[in-house]
């Protein structure tokens, strides 16, 4: 197979998770694997799959490290691990995933900052989150983001009147 064949695939495989067909998208992205290791955008999505559907955390970070490790601009796996690590409060390897996502072309400075939001908000260090999420609000261009960042600030700052 080439690389137009490996997306073809792997946007086979996005539909039949979408359709709720999951061992179908798993056997689309395991051939994928099969025949080139190297193509990190299928580990992305099994460490999605393993993640949100089979809630298997260890298997799902093996997953991301590797679709890092073979494609580390594929900006989608910097998200999907950042979730898991801050759902794990996993917050020092977090810290370290977000500061090398930063320096990603194409990465979503805006989301990786509401990350860094998340994650301080998580450990109390409320003005620090408030910092994370003023840089979402002023990095997008969404009005959604930007409405979620400054209900993110208002929170905080309710909960720094506690």
């Amino acid at each position: 197979m080439n690389e137009i064949k490996y997306e073809e695939l792997l946007s086979q495989a996005d539909l039949d998770f979408k359709e709720g067909y999951f061992q179908e998208a798993i056997d689309k992205l395991e051939s994928i694997i099969e025949e080139e290791p190297t193509f990190g955008k299928a580990y992305n999505h099994l460490g999605w799959y393993y993640e949100t559907k089979a809630k298997d955390y260890s298997q799902a970070e093996r997953y991301y490290k590797l679709a890092i490790d073979h494609a580390p601009d594929y900006v989608a796996v910097y998200y999907n691990y950042a979730i898991l690590l801050s759902n794990l409060r996993r917050f020092t390897e977090l810290d370290t995933l977000l500061k090398k996502a930063l320096d990603i072309k194409g990465i979503d400075q805006s989301t990786i900052y509401n990350e860094y939001g998340i994650m301080h908000e998580l450990n109390e260090d409320l003005q620090t989150a408030i910092e994370y999420y003023t840089k979402c609000a002023k990095s997008t261009l969404n009005n959604d983001v930007l409405n979620r960042a400054k209900d993110s600030i208002q929170r905080c700052k309710t909960k720094l009147e506690l």
